[in-house]
């Protein structure tokens, strides 16, 4: 759900080792539907903000106002016209995308982030090799249909660890606690299908919280949940809840840990 001040939809990734990525990021709303329908409550004007860890800031608010050909030329172009979009060429670092509602405009809001592969090649091209190695979202976690949900699309023909995690009281900006942050929550893996591959409430739980450990990113907080599988290529939805219904601000995760 994207609202306003601290609780706007936030989207981020790492880009990793050498070389360029092309990357688009897309702020989408008045076209989200789900089972053929309108999804209700959409948001109905989305803007778009594109930060680096350089300082340097891209705005949008509709996409066809700036970059419209390029766009149109990834296949990936929004279907509605009030809908946000901005196409980048990025080297290594950690990026930022922040949407909003237009004139402080409420509602649920998708953050989609596509991986293009290098300038001038195609998607799995190992040209001056970096990969994509965080996926990250972070929202106000509601209840029913108004819950966090990221996804992730894995190519190729390898398989792929992935860590996936739902962090709540560890959250934090400039060091201190996000006010409001979701205390306890819940974690569920779904394949393209919508089969139910796995499910964690508090990491420590989890079969192999040894391995998830080992891996160097295990939650800051014990209630805060993880799933870390070896997946084949396909699409996977994360879904994090809050215990009981609780509500309040969530960031979920996905890690490609590799092989």
């Amino acid at each position: 759900m994207t609202q306003t001040g601290d609780n706007v939809g936030i989207g981020g990734w790492i880009v990793r080792g050498q070389g360029f990525k092309r990357m688009l990021v897309r702020a989408i709303g008045p076209s989200m539907a789900a089972g053929g329908n309108p999804v209700p409550g959409r948001l109905q004007d989305p803007t778009l903000e594109l930060h680096d860890n350089r300082g340097n800031v891209i705005m949008n608010d509709n996409w066809e106002s700036s970059q419209k050909q390029e766009i149109q030329n990834t296949g990936l172009a929004p279907s509605d016209p009030r809908e946000a979009a901005v196409l980048v060429t990025v080297p290594a670092g950690d990026f930022t995308a922040i949407a909003r509602g237009v004139n402080g405009t409420t509602g649920i809001a998708l953050i989609e982030i596509y991986d293009l592969g290098p300038p001038g090649g195609q998607p799995g091209d190992n040209r001056n090799a970096s990969n994509l190695g965080n996926l990250s979202v972070r929202a106000m976690v509601q209840t029913d249909d108004n819950v966090l949900i990221d996804g992730v699309i894995l190519r190729g023909v390898d398989p792929a660890r992935l860590l996936f995690r739902a962090l709540g009281p560890s959250v934090r900006v400039n060091g201190q606690p996000v006010p409001g942050s979701l205390q306890n929550p819940t974690l569920n893996l779904h394949d393209g299908n919508g089969v139910l591959l796995a499910t964690n409430d508090n990491w420590r739980d989890a079969s192999n919280a040894s391995e998830i450990e080992s891996s160097g990113l295990k939650p800051g907080d014990d209630r805060e949940s993880a799933i870390l599988m070896r997946l084949p290529p396909g699409n996977y939805t994360a879904i994090t809840r809050g215990v009981a219904r609780t509500t309040g601000i969530a960031l979920a995760e996905v890690y490609n840990l590799g092989d």
